[in-house]
């Protein structure tokens, strides 16, 4: 059965008897009631003209209650009596929530344990990072399964290009970083000098979503522990320059001493004239 059917008649404790392929004597009742409805409402409303929907729904009340009080041949008694005897005594009492629609999708986690729902990220349990999961989605929740047992829940989030990620879903090497923020960041690295602060913002800059620059911005900062502040603000002052963008290329820059060496200017930049190719700033006026 479909996976929200299922979840549906489970709600409202009813049962889904399932009609086969090609079979039509599985749902013979259904069409008979179908004939019921098209023979001793349809065709004697035909003429009629309503207005509104209200209207028309109360003129199939009213024609509804002779169908169900007529004597059945086959039983001896009508409908009404019918229900009466075989099917009221068995209804149950609703449920006290309304059935809340929800959809399953199949996901992957990806190596940064997260899975991706409608351009939203979701973060699990690392140990479960390329893993096959099931994803139960609402309006208001997302329930990520795995075998069959819930391993994560978030609340919903319909903004593209988020993540959505609890504490510890993280591995340990990832908790510290939570008490870090962009802001917290840049500050740090204007602490160490103008251009280091600089590089900070253009790797948070250039990154998808900033978390993911945490890393290095603070890989960054931690070599003012080894280097001191005057030489990696010189490395990030050419890191800058020639946009780098990472941990690694300033650590090689301090590394290799290139910290030290003067750094060339940067050439103007000359555009050719009187080339064929080139239109010359006139050509869109």
């Amino acid at each position: 059965m479909q996976r929200t059917y299922e979840e549906w008649s489970r709600h409202y404790g009813t049962t889904v008897l399932r009609a086969r392929p090609r079979k039509p004597q599985d749902k013979a009742k259904v069409e008979v009631s179908v004939q019921i409805v098209e023979r001793w409402i349809l065709a004697l409303i035909r003429d009629e003209v309503f207005f509104t929907l209200a209207a028309l729904n109360e003129r199939i009340r009213e024609m509804l209650e002779p169908i169900n009080d007529r004597v059945m041949r086959d039983y001896g008694q009508s409908r009404r009596e019918r229900f009466e005897l075989i099917d009221q005594p068995a209804l149950q009492p609703l449920p006290t929530e309304r059935f809340e629609y929800a959809e399953w999708k199949w996901a992957k986690a990806n190596i940064d344990y997260h899975i991706e729902l409608e351009r939203h990220y979701y973060s699990l349990r690392h140990p479960l990072v390329t893993e096959r999961v099931e994803v139960r989605f609402t309006a208001r929740m997302v329930e990520i399964f795995h075998k069959g047992q819930r391993v994560a829940i978030h609340r919903r989030d319909h903004r593209p290009g988020k993540h959505t990620t609890l504490a510890d879903h993280m591995p340990k090497s990832h908790r510290a970083h939570l008490e870090w923020s962009p802001t917290r960041l840049i500050s740090w690295g204007n602490s160490v000098g103008p251009k280091t602060g600089a590089l900070v913002t253009a790797i948070l800059e250039a990154r998808p979503h900033p978390e993911q620059g945490y890393r290095s911005c603070l890989g960054i900062l931690r070599l003012a522990k080894q280097y001191g502040n005057t030489r990696l603000e010189a490395a990030c002052d050419r890191a800058v320059r020639v946009r780098a963008r990472s941990y690694r290329h300033v650590e090689s820059i301090l590394k290799n001493g290139l910290d030290r060496e003067p750094v060339d200017e940067e050439l103007p930049l000359h555009t050719p004239q009187g080339h064929t190719n080139v239109r010359g700033g006139d050509y869109y006026h």
